[in-house]
């Protein structure tokens, strides 16, 4: 176990014996024992299937992942309470690039490349005080996710899910605002690779209305290690997202968002980009459409706008071609569809996906397009704690861009979730 997991670890039982101690008498729990058996257990269970078929020389790959979550979250006692979760990811088959750690097995390497790599670890492990009023404080390993996911964010599409150790408070006694700020210094990664660094998280949040908010944001990630050094960098930026009701069935949704990325510590001097998401729609019911554009620049140093902590599969395609932001920048413009069909949630994406430095005009003689995908998903519950899900991803690449290509990709996933 990694040497700052284990002080996570140790924290977390201490603050069992120390911190109900030294908190004031409140509240839930009369006593350490009734903390613990009167406590919430979670339980999880994801199995799915996927397929990867790419042109060139892979084979497709196939995997059957079984993901099983099994925690416990005591009842506060004079504010204090432990979450413990343990998971673990069991493949069923071995035909396809896991990409364990960054470094996938030499008799994998012949396939497609699908991130569910096998993994049993504390997918959570944390102590959590509630003293002050509508705050927490979380200490230890934690999920976390802001906003839209860009920034923040677990990846939980996939079947390990990133996760962040370290410290994080959450605030919302101010009228309509929600502030979340953290220190972390580890994160693991969703091939189980754990990267070292000194994140800062800062995040506020005020609503206009229910279901209208503008977010002003500052990440700071200081990488560790002389490899990554060179990526740290600091992003501020501010998100304004909501909709408007018309009437009783009408109504318009919009959103604008601006970042601007620059380096941080031992970060290049070369980083120096922007960020921007425009998008507008209209919902009628349960249905809605919107065009949305997002741009995430590269520049002349060959330096790109990249989101090393965020849910990145939810942009620019659900084939994850563009998980890591290409030199170029990227340009993507967005028609998203959704709706309910006899209690089945569908959502359509189709993307064009463009660079942001036209290089064919710069010299490189590589065109500007990347190309366009298509993506559609069907959500449906059964039941109260069993669900299942059905997606098909397809990226075509555009014949006029030769550098970095992505080539033609299709991906299907079949999911059934049981939660308790």
């Amino acid at each position: 176990m990694n040497r700052r997991l284990k002080i996570s670890v140790v924290s977390a039982l201490l603050a069992m014996y120390v911190l109900p101690a030294m908190a004031e008498e409140a509240a839930q729990a009369a006593s350490l024992k009734e903390a613990i058996t009167e406590g919430k257990p979670t339980i999880n269970f994801k199995f799915r299937y996927e397929n990867v078929n790419q042109e060139g020389t892979l084979d497709t790959a196939e995997a059957f992942t079984l993901r099983s979550l099994i925690g416990w979250k005591t009842k506060p006692f004079h504010d204090v309470s432990v979450t413990a979760e343990v998971y673990g990811l069991s493949p069923l088959n071995d035909d396809y690039n896991d990409a364990k750690k960054g470094k996938p097995i030499v008799s994998r390497k012949k396939y497609s490349t699908i991130a569910d790599p096998e993994d049993y670890d504390f997918h959570q492990l944390y102590v959590e005080w509630s003293g002050l009023p509508d705050s927490s404080f979380k200490l230890g390993r934690q999920a976390m996710v802001l906003d839209n996911w860009r920034y923040i964010g677990d990846v939980r599409f996939r079947q390990n899910w990133q996760v962040f150790n370290g410290l994080s408070f959450l605030n919302k006694s101010l009228p309509n605002t929600e502030i979340a700020l953290a220190h972390y210094e580890q994160v693991k990664t969703i091939n189980t690779k754990i990267e070292n660094a000194n994140i800062e998280i800062a995040n506020v949040k005020y609503s206009f209305t229910p279901t209208t908010s503008l977010v002003g944001y500052g990440y700071l990630i200081d990488w560790d290690g002389k490899a990554q050094q060179a990526k740290s960098n600091k992003t501020f930026g501010l998100r304004l997202d909501g909709s408007q009701k018309l009437d009783g069935h009408w109504k318009v949704l919009y959103t604008a968002e601006y970042a601007k990325q620059d380096d941080y510590k031992d970060g290049s001097k070369l980083i120096d980009n922007h960020y921007y998401r425009v998008g507008a729609g209209a919902g009628y019911g349960d249905w809605f459409l919107r065009i949305d554009q997002e741009k995430l620049s590269g520049n002349s140093d060959n330096k790109a706008f990249q989101t090393p902590l965020g849910t990145n599969h939810l942009f620019q395609g659900w084939a994850d071609l563009f998980l890591v932001t290409p030199n170029q920048g990227i340009e993507d413009t967005i028609l998203i569809a959704g709706g309910k069909v006899m209690d089945a949630t569908i959502k359509a994406e189709y993307h064009f996906i463009n660079s942001d430095r036209n290089f064919a005009k710069v010299g490189g003689g590589t065109g500007d397009r990347y190309g366009k995908e298509f993506d559609l998903g069907v959500y449906y519950k059964f039941t109260k704690q069993i669900s299942g899900s059905v997606e098909y991803a397809n990226f075509r690449e555009d014949d006029e861009y030769k550098a970095g290509r992505k080539r033609d990709t299709e991906k299907f996933w079949l999911t059934a979730v049981y939660a308790f």
